[in-house]
């Protein structure tokens, strides 16, 4: 789905080609240069669930080339489509995250479409599983056997979060919010902070199954990166990364509003005067060629009757 929807971007925009005047000036605000950045860290921290793939994993010793080839893969959707459609549309798409909506409607679009709302709903249901497994629990319907009983009690979370989506349905934003708010954490700081305190110690160093490549520094070298992706994520990812998606949800919806039809959508075109146009009409004209001297409106004659009353009482 993701595949299709990526080479279709990448693909469309190059046969579409560059639009009139368009303008390659990269991001001109703060703003903007940070949702950047943490977009870039949730395509490759969301994208990489580190710790539920090493746990579903039949051996696990392969996870470190399943992983660099599962980047490498990542990169090959992202890198074309994000390059063809920038080169396209330029500077757009600073403002307009909806990039699907700025090539012209065909059946291949409408595919595109599709898979990609068919790909949220499945990423919707494996991200809610652990919230699903939490809520049953809490009711007492985690062990029923009865798949219509779980599925109704699942409701509850279900309805709000999809009500939730109605009214902002900003998926670049959420994007960036995510990447800074969430995937920060949970795919940089607390693995590389994890690896920093349960290495810390001499006897661990020892006792490690792999230490770290000499290509790399060994230990101090590695302590070393782990520190830097932690202070770096930690200012510019979640710091200024989450001011800026903030600041840019709160835009969106300051722009669009709640529950918008088609978000980023192009304004539909002006609907053609009946007759053809402006130019068949005739307007009336009095003897010297100049159009008529509209009417006085209705207050005029309440006013003028008025004051003409008001004078007579005077006298």
């Amino acid at each position: 789905m993701t595949t299709y929807t990526a080479w279709y971007l990448a693909v469309a925009s190059l046969i579409h080609g560059q639009v009139d005047g368009v303008k390659h000036s990269g991001p001109t605000k703060m703003v903007l240069y940070f949702t950047g950045a943490t977009n870039i860290l949730y395509t490759f921290g969301g994208h990489a669930v580190t710790v539920e793939i090493m746990h579903a994993m039949w051996r696990p010793q392969k996870f470190k080339a399943i992983y660099l080839m599962a980047t490498l893969y990542v990169l090959t959707l992202t890198l074309p489509s994000a390059a063809s459609v920038y080169w396209a549309f330029g500077d757009q798409l600073l403002t307009r995250s909806n990039a699907l909506a700025l090539l012209p409607r065909t059946a291949f679009r409408d595919a595109a479409v599709v898979l990609m709302l068919a790909h949220q709903f499945i990423t919707f249901g494996f991200a809610c599983t652990p919230l699903y497994f939490v809520w049953e629990k809490l009711v007492g319907l985690h062990d029923c056997r009865s798949l219509c009983r779980r599925a109704a009690a699942r409701l509850p979370v279900v309805v709000p979060i999809w009500f939730l989506a109605i009214i902002f349905p900003f998926f670049g934003p959420i994007n960036s919010a995510v990447g800074s708010l969430l995937v920060s954490f949970t795919v940089y700081i607390i693995p590389a902070l994890a690896h920093m305190i349960t290495f810390r110690s001499a006897t661990a160093r020892e006792n490690a199954m792999e230490p770290p490549p000499r290509l790399l520094g060994r230990w101090t070298g590695a302590y070393m990166i782990n520190a830097f992706v932690v202070a770096w994520v930690l200012v510019v990812g979640f710091g200024f990364g989450g001011w800026a998606s903030m600041t840019n949800f709160v835009r969106q919806i300051d722009t669009f509003g709640l529950f918008t039809k088609c978000y980023q959508c192009p304004p539909p075109p002006p609907l053609p005067f009946p007759g053809g146009g402006l130019g068949n009409i005739t307007m009336p004209f009095n003897g010297d060629g100049l159009p008529p001297t509209p009417a006085p409106s209705p207050a005029h004659y309440f006013f003028r009757h008025h004051r003409h009353h008001s004078h007579h009482r005077g006298l």
